[in-house]
């Protein structure tokens, strides 16, 4: 029927609101991604090979853009990533670069082990 609601979209909203809820509501998940983006742009712009894209007042808690200072460092970065589990950080393909998102189900050790993962790779080149 035309009328009929997407039941499944509905009930996944709930699922995700009560899991919000239950974790603090909004005033935790704003703390918790203000921390995720402090502790990775702190990094991104401490390292010698990166570059951010955005500028500091403007940057998403959210989705993080950003490049390599040499273009030919973003293949090998984008391996290495890979090689460590860490998929989806290639920029879109119309823009190119590169990108992490740090959604609020993420735990701040995922964006602990991205930021290690670079600091290796920066020392390394």
């Amino acid at each position: 029927m035309l009328n009929t609601p997407p039941v499944f979209a509905v009930y996944v909203s709930l699922l995700t609101l009560r899991w919000i809820k239950d974790q603090g509501g909004l005033i935790e998940m704003e703390k918790r991604a203000q921390a995720r983006a402090d502790l990775f742009y702190a990094a991104l712009d401490q390292l010698d090979v990166f570059k951010p894209l955005v500028e500091k007042e403007d940057r998403s808690l959210m989705n993080a853009t950003f490049t390599t200072k040499n273009k030919d460092l973003e293949a090998p970065f984008l391996e290495l990533c890979k090689q460590n589990g860490m998929v989806g950080v290639k920029g879109h393909r119309s823009v190119g670069g590169l990108r992490v998102s740090m959604y609020n189900a993420m735990p701040i050790s995922s964006v602990q082990a991205l930021v290690d993962l670079m600091t290796e790779f920066d020392k390394s080149k």
